[in-house]
Formats: structure tokens, sequence, C-alpha cells
């Protein structure tokens, strides 16, 4: 339990949205006038960063740190689920997931710096983001103590918290017309409330803000070639690249042929089941991409028993446990199962659809010569007789007990 009398300064995960501008006042109405610190992290929004520094102070901010990034987020956070290929029931790219212990490393970091008595965030009681953001604080400082605004004001709603900044003269980036709860980076932008919670109501055009729908791609199909090396993506057609400009390129590709739009139901770590819609060029093309090179380059047990861990993998960072023995244990498997996987994969995009176009690498463990379905001198067929009677065995045996010839 936060004890208020305490708190003198604040350190505040700051985004500029609705949540988080009108905690900034709140924070010092109900905590001793306390100093607040905003902190933004630049994880690639664009634009929608350009006024956070202002209105930060003029909300009532001492400082607003405004941290770059971009880099560390996609080498450090997004590459290593995409090395494991950790997927959040089969649809979700983790988007918020992996950004958020990002944002709380650097929330501690600067309270450490600043001498602050607590950090803050805005998300609510309902969601995942307060046990990711609260999980790595504990991690990282259980000392620190943590302020969650919306499990103790009188806010009940987004509505509400419309009237609280429009009645402290709090610029917000929502209306009460178009009220969804977004969360944005360069991975990803998320779309949650409004009209999307009704399962039925398909997502409305406008409701698109990074993306081409695929009605509005291109007639003619492009084509891209995408290099890694130990399972990271390193260049695009050929042209060698940072790890935040990478998927920069790939997000103009993909949003220009309308890929990487995912609606789905999906189970909140609280309780709960919540629908969104979320918009995931960049991401889409770089997961098929790499899923295609390691069908080629991994053996089929390793690529069977690494599928199972992505799921733990994606749980784990889905539900805020990415400062964990066990996340970083897989880590260890999974960079070995990367070791060889290296080399290009062919992309074609068309209208929402991402297409495989071939693959190469110098680890590939495909051969032409096995396979073919021409004459060949490696393979015995008749060796195919001797295997399916021994594979086969159980079920032979089993067989003949059910007919009672078994003896």
């Amino acid at each position: 339990m936060v004890k208020k009398e305490n708190i003198k300064k604040v350190v505040l995960a700051y985004s500029g949205g609705l949540d988080t501008s009108v905690i900034i006042p709140w924070l010092k109405e109900n905590y001793n006038n306390c100093e607040v610190i905003a902190v933004t992290a630049d994880l690639g929004q664009g634009d929608e960063l350009n006024p956070v520094h202002d209105k930060a102070i003029k909300s009532g901010a001492s400082k607003c740190y405004i941290l770059d990034l971009k880099e560390e987020f996609i080498s450090e956070y997004v590459w290593p689920c995409v090395k494991a290929g950790a997927i959040y029931e089969k649809k979700y790219l983790l988007g918020t997931s992996f950004a958020r212990p990002l944002i709380a490393k650097k929330l501690v970091e600067i309270a450490e710096q600043e001498g602050a008595d607590a950090v803050a965030h805005g998300a609510t009681g309902k969601g995942n983001d307060q046990v990711r953001f609260e999980l790595s604080v504990h991690a990282l400082a259980p000392h620190i103590q943590v302020i969650v605004p919306w499990r103790e004001w009188d806010i009940r709603s987004r509505e509400d918290a419309i009237d609280y900044a429009e009645a402290h003269n709090i610029p917000i980036p929502v209306s009460k017309s178009h009220d969804y709860s977004m969360d944005r980076n360069m991975w990803h932008l998320s779309h949650e409330g409004s009209d999307l919670e009704d399962p039925w109501n398909a997502p409305k055009d406008e409701l698109f803000i990074v993306t081409n729908t695929p009605e509005k791609a291109p007639d003619k199909a492009e084509y891209l070639e995408l290099e890694f090396e130990k399972g990271v993506p390193v260049a695009l057609n050929g042209e060698k690249m940072s790890p935040a400009t990478l998927v920069e390129a790939l997000n103009v590709i993909g949003i220009r042929n309308g890929v990487g739009i995912c609606d789905m139901v999906e189970n909140r770590l609280v309780g709960m089941k919540s629908r969104g819609v979320y918009e995931t060029p960049a991401g889409s093309i770089v997961y098929y991409a790499h899923n295609e090179l390691e069908n080629l380059c991994l053996d089929r047990d390793t690529y069977h028993y690494k599928e199972t861990l992505a799921i733990k993998y994606a749980e784990l960072v889905y539900d805020g446990k990415w400062f964990s023995a066990l996340r970083e244990a897989m880590d260890a498997f999974v960079n070995e199962t990367q070791e060889t996987v290296t080399g290009t994969v062919r992309i074609k995009l068309y209208k929402g659809n991402i297409m495989s176009a071939g693959a190469k690498s110098p680890y590939s463990l495909y051969s032409q010569e096995y396979v073919t379905f021409g004459e060949d001198e490696v393979y015995d067929q008749s060796d195919a007789t001797g295997f399916i009677t021994l594979f086969g065995l159980p079920l032979t045996v089993r067989a003949l007990m059910k007919k009672g010839n078994l003896k």
C-alpha cells in the first residue's frame, strides 16, 4: 500500500494519451502536490510525439524525458520473440506486450537517477498492462513504490476521463465520438473499446490509421527479399540495415500492400476475454519469413519442440514475465536453435496476403537428391517396407488383440 504522505516525487510513464494526460494533475491533487516527472518512450510512434514534451509541462510535470529507444526495442525485445516464434493465441504478435518491460526498465532508471519515491502508470485495473509494468518494476527495483490511479480515483470510464481533461483544460487525442483505446509503436498499432467491444461488429475502414485495407492495396503483387543471420533479419532487398531502420522500411512496404491486419478475441491474463484489432505490417512479414527459413534449416524434432516452447514463451511475455528466469532459460534454447537459421527468404505481397516466393540457406537441410520424384542413387525405396512394419507394429498388435488373435 502506497503511503501518500511519503510521496514527494513520482516518475510517470507518459504517452500523452487520454489516461496519462489526466494523471499528471490528478497526482498533484491527490499526492501532496508532488513533483511529477514524465517519461515518454519513443518506440517509433512518429509525429504523435511532437507535442508530448510541451503538453506534459503544461499539464503540471516538472520535467519530461523523451527517450529514443527504437533500436533497443527491436534488437533486445522484438527480435528475441521473433527468434522464439512467440505468437499469443496464434494471432497476436505481442506489440504492446514486449514494449512494457522496456518502458518499465527506463522508469526505474529515471526514478533512481532522480531520487523519486514512486513510479506511476496509466494502465487500467481490467487490463494486462498493469501486470506487465508492475512485475517488471518488482523484478528490477522492488523497493520502488508503484502508484496506479485507475485503482484509486473516481474516474470509471473513458467518458469520465474526457470530462476530467476538459475540466482541467488538458488537450487529449480522443473524443467521445472516436474513443478507441490505442497503443502505438513501430511494431504495431492496437485498437480496443468503443464499437469493437461487440465481436459481431466488423472494424470500420476509418479505424485503420497505419495500414491500407486490402481493397485499397495495389492490383499488382510486390516482391521483397529478407535476409537473416542466426534468426535475426539483417538486410532488405540486399541492403544491410539496423533493426529499427529495417522495420521502418518493411512497414512502408507492408502498409501499401494492406498486410498485417489482425482482428481477434483474446484471453486477457486478468480473466476476461477482450476484442482487439491490431495493425502489424512489418511484424507480419518478419514472422512469416522467419518461419519459412526455419522450415528449411531446422530438423523435424527441433522444429516441433520449438513450436511447443513458442506457446509458453508468448504466454510469459503476454503475462508480463519478461524479466523471469524461465524466459531467460528459454532464450538459451532458442539461441542455440537459431545458429543455422541464416539465409534469404523471398516474399510475395498482394492485397493483404503474404506468400512464399523462395528461400535459400547455406545451412539448408533440404536435399533435392533425396526428395526427387525422378531417378536417384541415394534412396532405396525398398527400405520403407521394414520401416513401416516396425513403425506400425503397435497398431498391428492392437488390432490382433481386438480380434482375439494375439498370442
